[in-house]
């Protein structure tokens, strides 16, 4: 698993501490942490659609797209439901939190950027974006232009993070949590994040 940010908007600092340290702390976002102005939607064939949810989560789970593994991500979360491909709209007019989910194929990539222009054009309703996880598709490595692509796509979100091939999902129906590492430090991240008070 990598999380990654934006390098050209994101700078390190000299006190930032260790990734060690990090592992139990908020991931920072990068400075695209909210819509931008000037910013061009995408075609409306190309956006998500908006829905009004009932009931409550922590985290709302948005696939780009069929396949995109939302309701895996969503079982591994404690308090996170997807949203069937859709933005999230609370009755109530609250600010719900959302995490984007895509695979890590052309598909995937694609409606993943078009899911965040439409989020940094401001044409998806109000949302609080914690980041955009892209899930392998394939055993095996990514090949070098996907993984470019990916990195260049999730620059357009406040935080990015790249998830292995989990081969127990192909042949059986669990819903235990990927002993990898990687899974273990995104779900970490994720669920302080969204349990995270707003600034």
């Amino acid at each position: 698993m990598q999380q990654t940010l934006n390098p050209w908007i994101t700078r390190p600092t000299a006190d930032e501490p260790a990734e060690e340290t990090l592992a139990v702390a908020v991931p920072p976002a990068a400075a695209i942490s909210a819509p931008l102005r000037g910013m061009v939607e995408p075609d409306a064939a190309d956006r998500l659609a908006s829905r009004s949810m009932v009931g409550t989560a922590r985290l709302w789970v948005v696939g780009t797209h069929g396949g995109a593994g939302e309701s895996r991500i969503a079982d591994l979360i404690e308090s996170a439901r997807s949203t069937d491909h859709c933005w999230p709209v609370l009755p109530s007019g609250g600010k719900p939190r959302v995490l984007l989910v895509c695979r890590a194929d052309m598909r995937g990539l694609t409606t993943a950027r078009n899911a965040l222009t439409q989020w940094a054009s401001g044409a998806a309703p109000e949302i609080d974006l914690l980041g955009l996880a892209v899930l392998a598709d394939a055993p095996g490595k990514t090949p070098k232009a996907l993984r470019d692509f990916a990195v260049l796509v999730g620059g357009g979100a406040p935080r990015f993070w790249t998830l292995p091939w989990v081969d127990a999902w192909r042949h059986t129906d669990t819903t235990a949590r990927p002993a990898m590492r990687g899974y273990q430090r995104f779900i970490t991240d994720v669920a302080a994040l969204a349990t995270a008070t707003n600034p």
